[in-house]
């Protein structure tokens, strides 16, 4: 399987688990990437029109991972989102750290890997909270809700390699092609 990063998986998975987890744990990396050597006061930084940051970003996703790891365990036919999380979602408060944040990101990141291993089918209904955006009570395959993790981590790593560009010109990709041969090559310098 073709990857940006060299994903390393917490749980020992074969067939459909392997190759969804290692895409989503390449993403997760390229996250981590995008924040390397980032001071907390770097992390905070808003540098696009977008309220978004990229420690915003990463507490955005830490929790999400979590969320979906209990949203599974727990199948909760009358769970709702809750609202005040929105509140400080985007937001990495002073109170806070980058560093924290991405331990966060990696031990949920594990928790959520674990739960997929031992789910018994990647087909399993999985009731989800009902949100103002979403009223009406939802069911999905858990296989579903990996892809929607995957995507809103992919989405979100666009956002923070914009973000880290412009903060101070590191693009995700140069940043894991540095050093390489292939990397030298003219057509990479444009």
């Amino acid at each position: 399987m073709s990857t940006y990063t060299t994903p390393e998986l917490s749980v020992d998975v074969t067939g459909e688990k392997l190759e969804l987890l290692t895409l989503l744990q390449d993403q997760r990396n390229m996250l981590k990437v995008t924040a390397r050597n980032l001071s907390d006061e770097q992390a905070r930084k808003q540098t696009t029109v977008s309220t978004l940051t990229i420690g915003a970003l990463i507490k955005h996703l830490a929790n999400g991972e979590a969320n979906a790891a209990k949203v599974i365990i727990e199948r909760d036919e009358t769970a709702e989102f809750d609202m005040s999380r929105a509140e400080t979602e985007y937001e990495l408060a002073e109170d806070e750290t980058l560093a924290g944040w991405l331990e966060a990101y990696g031990r949920n990141a594990a928790a959520l890997d674990r739960v997929i291993a031992d789910a018994d089918s990647l087909d399993e209904l999985i009731p989800q909270p009902t949100a103002p955006w979403a009223p009406e009570r939802e069911w999905s395959t858990i296989r579903t809700m990996l892809l929607h993790l995957l995507r809103e981590t992919s989405h979100h790593c666009g956002h923070a390699d914009i973000i880290r560009e412009a903060l101070d010109g590191q693009t995700t990709m140069g940043a894991i092609s540095e050093g390489q041969d292939w990397a030298d090559a003219e057509w990479m310098q444009n």
